[in-house]
């Protein structure tokens, strides 16, 4: 095995020795749109501390996963789910709620709405602009 791999492999068993804490934080549901009943991965949120920290890691569904890595193929209706989403109380599943309707404001109406209405504390304004 090479180095990169060793080193990544190392990574994602740090990440899965979080999953049972995350779990318990989101209630076994997508951090980001609450779908029950699917599978949940741990997905760090930019910027990727050093060593993997629950702080900095969101619990959430392989359709939430794909359209982040992905922003040519989001579908808008999935996203409604900002509505909840981005008053959370979690930190890192606001800043990623927030960065998700960020993508959607100029061609969704209901997405800049929303926008309109945010306060974001200094710390979280700061990590959303931090990516």
């Amino acid at each position: 095995m090479s180095k990169g791999q060793e080193k990544h492999q190392k990574r994602v068993n740090e990440l899965l020795m979080l999953g049972k804490d995350l779990a318990r934080r989101a209630h076994s549901k997508c951090e980001l749109c609450a779908a029950t009943g699917v599978s949940l991965a741990a997905y760090e949120v930019p910027p990727v501390p050093a060593e993997p920290d629950m702080d900095k890691t969101l619990f959430i569904c392989a359709v939430c996963s794909a359209q982040i890595d992905n922003p040519g193929k989001m579908d808008p209706h999935h996203w409604h789910c900002l509505n909840t989403s981005v008053w959370s109380t979690t930190p890192v599943v606001q800043v990623m709620a927030v960065r998700m309707l960020e993508r959607l404001v100029d061609s969704e109406g209901w997405a800049q709405d929303l926008y309109d209405q945010l306060y974001l504390e200094p710390e979280i304004q700061a990590w959303v602009e931090n990516v």
